[in-house]
């Protein structure tokens, strides 16, 4: 089986930025929620205080000034064409997506595009809050062992924040673009 991460590897861009912007587009009370998120942000990135999982729980409080289910589907009708050429030339029946962004948010994509395996963040739709940690570094890890056991063919991401997942496959490549190069696992 081959494993890819999602954003910036088989879709050309972040999906959830890009449907935050989508929706900030469609939402413009949205931007009453701004100063948290900056706050939330700088508090993250640049004190190093807190967690991941905490800081994009308060970018996801958008989710409660949108209509959730129609602007996904909005989304994807003008997005999916972000997936890459090259994935959509070797896509296999028994593929695996394991993504941070969130689970609500990929599934209508891997779904129109027969994708049937996705591991995600687990974020409700409704409310931003997540249920478990964010999918990210090692808990890919944990979670691909969890649901999936047996053997990564080819495993493809854009970061090496995905190492541990690369360390543990047969063989490994990083893309930049639509450049795939092989990872080095050292």
């Amino acid at each position: 089986m081959n494993v890819y991460d999602f954003d910036n590897t088989i879709y050309d861009g972040d999906s959830t930025a890009d449907f935050y912007l989508f929706c900030l587009k469609r939402h413009k009370k949205i931007l009453a929620l701004s100063p948290s998120l900056l706050g939330a942000v700088i508090r993250y990135y640049v004190f190093r205080r807190g967690d991941k999982t905490k800081m994009k729980q308060v970018m996801y409080r958008f989710l409660t000034k949108i209509d959730s289910e129609k602007d996904i589907a909005d989304f994807w009708s003008s997005h999916l064409c972000n997936i890459k050429d090259w994935y959509r030339r070797q896509q296999r029946d028994d593929d695996i997506i394991i993504s941070a962004s969130p689970y609500f948010l990929l599934r209508p994509a891997c779904d129109t595009l027969g994708i049937k395996y996705l591991t995600a963040s687990d974020v409700d739709v409704k409310t931003g809050i997540y249920s478990g940690k964010n999918c990210h570094g090692e808990e890919k890890v944990r979670l691909f062992r969890e649901r999936y056991g047996g053997d990564i063919d080819e495993f493809y991401s854009d970061s090496h924040s995905d190492d541990p997942l690369a360390k543990i496959s047969k063989k490994a490549f990083l893309v930049k673009g639509d450049r795939i190069l092989d990872w080095d696992k050292k």
